[in-house]
């Protein structure tokens, strides 16, 4: 899945605005809603949209981008790993966005409008809404090419399959039925990958393909720690080095779910399954 109804902020020239911090607008506008997956029925909360305001250079102006807002914690970020797949892109490529924050149970009629299948990411470039994280990621590559992001195709798809084993084994209720073994064998592959490949998946250098992979590590140490006691193997020391270079870059920093909404997101997945 490349879009959803899954946090951020935006680099400035002079740096960037700490998370969620001083230079924050909330506006009580009808807020977005829909749900990651179509699958998810989160709590409502107020409807409400978040602008985020920072320095910009005399001729950037910031991108309107429409994302998951939290379930947990009033006006701030949801836990959408394709929002911030596409909030990640941004923040690498240095680019400053007008942010606003989606109730996903409450679809105003506005965003309804731009966007008739009502999820999210959303983003406006040359006056037009793009959906969809895998477009938007493509279309801000071609449209802001420095610094370069792309991954080469032969390299495009490494690791794209541990997200739908990690759902697999996450919704699992039969400890044998070989849900846990076929994350293990996807992770495993990873880590052999990224010995012979790494630090990154295209190398010595962040691309695309780690930020779209990166969030969805992310929600799955959270939410398998959570429901399942179950954490990366130390055998996966490649594996568990690339999580860490992935979390602890400021970009990740800024634009991560928090734990309770990542829980919270996963619930249905796992007690309606």
């Amino acid at each position: 899945m490349s879009t959803a109804g899954f946090q951020p902020t935006a680099w400035a020239v002079s740096s960037t605005i700490k998370h969620l911090g001083a230079n924050l607008r909330l506006h009580h506008n009808a807020v977005i809603p829909s749900n990651c997956f179509n699958h998810f029925r989160h709590r409502r909360i107020p409807s409400r949209s978040l602008r985020v305001s920072m320095s910009l250079a005399p001729s950037s102006s910031p991108l309107e981008i429409c994302v998951k807002a939290s379930v947990t914690i009033p006006n701030k970020l949801g836990d959408c790993p394709f929002c911030q797949r596409v909030l990640l892109t941004l923040e690498e490529k240095h680019l400053p966005y007008d942010l606003k924050l989606v109730d996903l149970t409450n679809k105003p009629e506005w965003f309804l409008k731009i966007n008739a299948d009502g999820k999210v990411p959303v983003i406006k470039l040359d006056e037009k809404w793009v959906a969809d994280s895998d477009i938007i990621t493509q279309s801000l590559e071609e449209k802001y090419p420095n610094p370069p992001l792309g991954t080469p195709p032969e390299k495009a798809s490494v690791g794209s399959k541990i997200f739908s084993t990690f759902i697999g084994f996450l919704k699992s209720k039969d400890p044998n039925d070989g849900t846990e073994q076929a994350l293990l064998n996807e992770l495993s592959s990873f880590n052999d990958y990224l010995k012979e490949n790494g630090p990154f998946i295209n190398g010595k250098e962040i691309s695309a393909a780690d930020l779209s992979l990166g969030p969805k590590l992310h929600h799955l140490e959270i939410a398998l720690g959570h429901y399942k006691k179950w954490t990366v193997p130390d055998s996966l020391p490649y594996l568990k080095s690339y999580m860490k270079d992935i979390f602890s870059r400021e970009s990740f920093i800024k634009t991560r779910a928090a734990p309770e909404d990542a829980i919270e997101g996963w619930r249905p997945k796992v007690e309606g399954s």
